[in-house]
């Protein structure tokens, strides 16, 4: 009977803290299994129950935490993602929140000491406690097929709630942490989609293509909070295309949007590989932006905010094409590495980016492709890296609209932002005249403090448009055709889309993804739509993907920075 009580009190409380449970009964198992593992070497329902509950209540406030900062539960795969570099990141960039969670790790710690000391029961003999653990091990598989298994828990991925059942269901689901050599991707179909026939060119202009990622940019009126005109200038270039944009992340991990663009694939199609992609597909995209570009005549370009050392960066850009790579630590003077570091300016990065673009034309008039990788509006808002004196108008209207200074520091820094991509576009047209360009901006996801709007306008913290960022699109010295352009876009499709307004021919495999862009909709991962996985199969038969075990060499562009 004590035993009894005790289970229901502690089962209870981990009802209260998974948030709108659903899967009750899966819930109830899986924490009646992680009472049974504790009861083997403890021998007491009393102390099994507490040190159940206090791993459940850390996985939940661990899942919480992650929640808040990527909008993405914590999931038994993520657990390597702590030795490569998450949590030394979360203390560097977050430091209250990394202090607040230590504190409460702390706690737990300490109430499971106590327990362990002064809680003991009575004690359960060998045999009982392996039946225990055999019936809970079965009730948990049970309840958890019952509830719909992995599609069912997969797709409460995003959801602000039910983060201890969520990550048990994920251990379960053992296709989706399993370490394999190769890379994995989830949605391919089992039989091919034909390829649409190439697109002919539309004419002889070959524009240069200028794409620019701007680090944690939002449009303010996605939340329905006013914009002054430079702002909205800057979002919505007069002339161009612009809308909003789906991205597979927020708060970070910017590296899996430039995947997307760059290969029309959505990052989260492979899984727990997606966070690695930079090291595991070194090499394995055989069909991207910039290769595709480079078979048109052009001359293939990054510039990035980063260090060259970054997250494999220099070797993932040569695999896919990219031949002249910059970063911040090979900008040559008058660039100040340590004291952009202090603040990662798109005043100063703009100015670099601009000069490396002069030097690269005026060695070779060829078209260009450039990437250009912002960090300036990067977490956390907290720091005022812009003082408080500077751009004071831009920072009022902010405060005006919403009162809290978070926001107001994400505003001025997007007013620098407006200001200086300002200047590097004339600077362009004075250095220039009449060269056909076309602009592909973006956000590549929200920065964390969109949860203080959130919750001042009592906005649910899975909202799905913390999913959204913006795109625009802007054509100079030649006529685009955004007709193929919806003002609502995936950002496995801004490339294709991008291509598709200028007059360049487009080859196979970039007019079927044309094809299917009106069929697939703004949310490419989530699409159910056949031909999608057909494609991905194609893609896949056709070694445009390659997931083998062995690594392919690497025949990507030469340094030429």
């Amino acid at each position: 009977m004590t035993a009894l009580i005790v289970w229901i009190a502690a089962a209870a409380v981990v009802l209260l803290a998974e948030r709108r449970p659903r899967a009750v009964l899966f819930t109830l198992a899986a924490f009646t299994f992680l009472m049974a593992l504790f009861l083997l070497p403890f021998g007491d329902v009393n102390r099994a129950a507490l040190f159940a509950l206090v791993l459940a209540l850390a996985i939940g406030g661990a899942s919480a935490v992650k929640h808040h900062h990527s909008g993405m539960k914590l999931a038994f795969a993520d657990i390597a993602l702590a030795t490569a570099g998450t949590i030394p990141f979360m203390i560097r960039q977050y430091r209250r929140t990394a202090v607040m969670t230590f504190a409460g790790a702390a706690l737990l710690i300490l109430a499971a000491l106590f327990g362990a000391i002064f809680l003991a029961g009575e004690r359960i003999d060998w045999t009982r406690r392996a039946l225990v653990l055999a019936t809970a091990f079965g009730a948990m598989l049970a309840t958890y097929y019952a509830a719909g298994g992995a599609r069912r828990f997969r797709a409460d991925l995003h959801a602000g709630a039910r983060f201890f059942s969520f990550f048990i269901a994920s251990i379960i689901d053992v296709p989706s942490w399993w370490p394999t050599t190769g890379l994995r991707m989830l949605d391919v179909g089992a039989a091919p989609l034909p390829l649409a026939a190439p697109r002919p060119a539309r004419g002889d202009i070959r524009p240069d293509i200028i794409v620019v990622q701007h680090e944690s940019v939002f449009d303010p009126r996605l939340f329905g909070l006013p914009v002054d005109e430079k702002i909205a200038a800057f979002l919505e270039p007069e002339g161009g295309r612009s809308g909003r944009l789906h991205v597979d992340i927020y708060g970070g991990g910017s590296w899996q949007t430039e995947f997307s663009l760059l290969t029309g694939l959505s990052s989260a199609s492979f899984g727990p590989d997606s966070y690695f992609l930079f090291k595991k597909g070194v090499g394995r995209f055989r069909h991207a932006l910039p290769i595709e570009l480079a078979q048109l005549g052009y001359r293939t370009m990054l510039a990035t905010s980063c260090r060259r050392d970054f997250l494999n960066y220099d070797a993932f850009y040569a695999g896919i094409g990219v031949e002249e790579r910059h970063f911040s630590d090979t900008y040559p003077p008058p660039f100040d590495l340590v004291g952009f570091e202090a603040t990662n300016s798109d005043t100063d990065f703009f100015a670099a980016t601009r000069e490396a673009l002069f030097r690269a034309l005026d060695d070779d008039p060829a078209p260009r492709f450039l990437m250009a990788l912002t960090n300036f509006n990067h977490g956390p808002h907290e720091t005022e890296i812009i003082p408080p004196h500077l751009r004071k108008d831009a920072r009022d209207f902010a405060l005006a609209a919403l009162p809290d200074r978070t926001y107001a520091e994400y505003y001025a820094r997007l007013d620098e932002t407006a200001e200086s991509w300002a200047a590097f576009k004339a600077a362009l047209a004075e250095r220039h005249p009449g060269r056909p360009m076309l602009f592909v901006r973006y956000g590549d996801h929200q920065p964390t403090m969109t949860r203080a709007i959130e919750k001042a306008l009592s906005i649910a913290s899975d909202d799905p448009r913390q999913f959204e960022t913006f795109f625009a699109l802007e054509a100079v010295g030649f006529t685009p055709d955004f007709a193929h352009v919806p003002d609502r876009l995936d950002i496995a499709q801004l490339g294709t889309a991008a291509l598709a307004a200028t007059p360049l021919p487009l080859d196979a495999v970039s007019a079927t993804r044309l094809a299917l862009l009106p069929r697939i909709g703004p949310a490419y991962l989530a699409s159910t739509l056949p031909e999608k996985r057909a494609f991905h199969r194609t893609l896949v038969d056709r070694r445009a993907i390659l997931l083998e075990r062995e690594a392919p060499a690497l025949h990507g562009a030469p340094e030429r920075a």
